[in-house]
This record gives structure tokens, sequence and C-alpha cells, in this order.
């Protein structure tokens, strides 16, 4: 007889090993890296402009490209993990970060954007396996802290990187800079080897999943929203992460140093913004509340970061829009743990989804951004677009049932004992 499918909610666990504290550390160190990583070129895309001879276009694939390939590999290694497992996944996932440290020497363009991408794809492994690795180790209530703890550790690595970039670039070479980024996941890439291992919680069974249960996930109606909410939030934050620095030194007349500190502050105060989000959810039982707060704040803060005329306004404007594009993101990732009937394979499953039609939508806004930019010689237009994208989070708050673990969707029950 089969069993009963495992989730989030339930209390008969196995024995929790104290062991799961060096695992939360490698997980917290994995999402550092990839923030360390994913938008570090942001703030030296004029540099590369200059040195390569190339338009604003080209200039963003250094930004859209890695996003790209996290978009492609997101649901498919979604569904390989549950064939090859989380130990190879995390190996993986490190040495695609590992390989980014190649920077210095790339000897072309073309050479750097190919190392870029590994970025996208160290994202889809390392983003996709920490859902099934933090059922298989910890409580119900530690996954909802480790999901702030390390979307906390993402957008702290992006906001050090943003913010220092520019600085450090001016002390080495601009491709060397890029290169230090990276070296963290050299060190991750052997402790991952060394201390990586499988827990005692919801195991993954290994036989895989099949695509009729892969789509019996994707057509529920809660995936659906909280595939739109996300995207949508992430077309305004790449495409304002990518392009701000810049449009603030050409439009604002900002130095880009200082245009990537209050760029910067986006992950900066993301890095508050989804530790509060974490408590909050623990003591509110319904994610409207969380939803829609974050889908106000990122909608106005949106607007006031790039129509704000000077620093004394923007400032604000941008921490307000941090608030917005992080607060709910804790809840984002616990939500499909607590649906009924969900394993960590059909988890997997949803959070490679996430980033599959999030990272599409990241990789259009930010050559959205430059292409209308080279067209109309303004930012504004391409600014405003993907501002409105990001209004689809108020939208969902309202469409989200108040209990979500009574949204229930067809998934596969775990293999016969």
């Amino acid at each position: 007889m089969a069993n009963p499918p495992q989730n989030i909610s339930s209390d008969n666990k196995p024995f929790y090993s104290r062991y799961r504290f060096v695992i939360a550390v490698l997980i917290l160190a994995g999402h550092f890296s990839v923030g360390l990583n994913v938008f570090a070129v942001s703030p030296l895309l004029t540099m590369a402009i200059d040195e390569y001879d190339i338009n604003r276009a080209t200039a963003g694939l250094l930004v859209a490209l890695p996003l790209l390939v996290a978009a492609a590999a997101g649901l498919p290694s979604g569904i390989l993990i549950a064939r090859i497992g989380l130990k190879r996944s995390f190996f993986i996932g490190w040495a695609a970060i590992a390989l980014v440290s190649l920077s210095g020497v790339a000897p072309n363009f073309t050479s750097l954007l190919l190392l870029r991408s590994a970025i996208g794809l160290g994202f889809a492994f390392i983003l996709t396996g920490t859902g099934p690795l933090l059922m298989d180790w910890f409580k119900p209530k530690e996954v909802t802290v480790m999901n702030a703890v390390t979307t906390a550790g993402l957008s702290l690595g992006i906001a050090l990187s943003v913010a220092t970039a520019a600085p450090l670039a001016k002390e080495i070479d601009w491709q060397m800079a890029l290169t230090v980024f990276a070296l963290p996941g050299v060190v991750g890439l052997l402790a991952w080897t060394i201390l990586g291992h499988t827990g005692d919680g919801t195991p993954m069974t290994g036989t895989g999943i099949s695509f009729r249960e892969v789509g019996a996930v994707l057509r529920n109606r809660l995936v659906v929203i909280l595939l739109v909410a996300d995207a949508g939030i992430l077309i305004q934050y790449t495409a304002f992460t990518g392009w701000l620095p810049t449009f603030y030194n050409e439009a604002r007349s900002i130095s880009l140093s200082q245009a990537g500190f209050i760029t910067g502050m986006l992950p900066l105060v993301g890095v508050f913004a989804v530790l509060a989000g974490g408590a909050i959810s623990l003591r509110v039982t319904s994610p409207k509340v969380l939803f829609i707060a974050s889908g106000v704040f990122a909608g106005l803060g949106g607007l006031g970061a790039f129509l704000m005329p000077e620093p004394a306004l923007i400032y604000p404007a941008v921490i307000i829009l941090g608030i917005g594009s992080w607060l709910y993101v804790p809840t984002l990732l616990t939500l499909p743990m607590q649906m009924a009937g969900m394993t960590p394979e059909t988890v997997a499953v949803v959070w490679g989804s996430l980033l599959t039609f999030s990272g599409l939508a990241m990789f259009i806004s930010p050559i959205l951004v430059g292409a209308l930019r080279d067209i109309s010689g303004s930012f504004y237009t391409g600014f405003a677009i993907c501002s409105a994208a990001s209004w689809a989070l108020l939208a969902a708050g309202f469409l989200l049932p108040r209990d979500v673990s009574e949204n229930r969707t067809q998934t596969r029950q775990s293999s016969p004992d």
C-alpha cells in the first residue's frame, strides 16, 4: 500500500539531528554566494560599454543572460533533483558559481557573457534544491525561519556586490572585481563536498516525478497566482537593479559610486524586510496581509524610485521599494510546503517553476529598458512598463485564499514500501 503524501504540516517527523545547523550554514552560504554574483555587474555596465564598444541593450545581457539560464534550468532542475538527489544537485550549483571566478581572465565580451551565464545554472540548482533540503532537515516552524534567513542571505549578497562593485573596480580591473565576488563559490564547493548530507526528515523517494504530475501541480490555481505575483515584482526589481545606477548617473547627475550605493539599498533593506516578513508570517495566519502590504510598498516605491528628482526624495522611495520587494518572499516560499499533499518532489517543482517564470520575466525586463533607452533616449518608458507589472503582487493578495492548506492539488503519493 502506498504511503500518504508527506508535507510540512506533519508532526510525526523522525529525530532532527543537530547537524541541521551545519546544513543551515551551507544553505545560507549558497544563497549568499548567488546573491553576490547575480547583479554584481550592474554598477559596471558603463565600463563594459566603454571597453567592448557595445550598446546598452547588449550590455544588459550581462545582467539578463544569467537570469535566462536560471529560468531555462529552473523547472527542469526541479524535476531532475528528484532523480539525481540533493547532494549532487547542490554540487552542480556550487560548481557553477565557482566557475564564475574565471571572469578576471575572460578575453572578450562573449567569453565573459558565457561565464556569467553559469550563475543562472548555479542559481537554479541551489534554489530548487533548498525547499526539499529544508523539508528533509528542519521542523515546520524552522522551515519558515530558514526561508527568511536564506532569502536575507541572498539579499545581503546582492546588496554587498552592488554597493561595492564600482569602488572595487577603481582599485582593481573591473573584470577582476567579478572574480572576487565568485571566490566564495569556490570555498562553498569544497565545503559542500565534505560536509553536505541529506537528513532524516521528509525524504525524496528517488523515483522521480512524471510530467503528468508536474502538469497537475502547475495547473493549480494557487500556484498560478504565486507565479504571476512573483514575476510581476521581479520584472520591476531586475530592471531597476540593472539600470538605476546608469539612470541616476545620466539623468540625475549622481556619481556611479553613489548611484551604486543607492541601488544597493534595495537588497540591503531587503535583508531586514525578509527577516521581518518571516517573523510576521509566524504570527499572521493569512498570507493575504503580507502580499497586500508588499504590493502597495513595491508599487508606490517603484514609481518614486525613478520619478523623484533628487537624492533626498530618492532614498525614501528606494527604501519603500526594497521593503515591498522582499517582505512577502518567506511567505511565498513557505506556501507551497503548506499546501495539502505536497511532497519534497512537488515542492521542488513549484520552486523551480517560480524560478522559470520569474526568470523569463527578469531576462526580458533589463533588455527592454536598455532597448527603449537606445530608441527613445529616455529610461522613463521602460521603467514605467516594469513598474506597472509590480502591481500584480497586490492583485495576488486579494486573490489568495485565507488558508492555503485547504487548497488541494493533485500530487503524487510516495512509492510503496
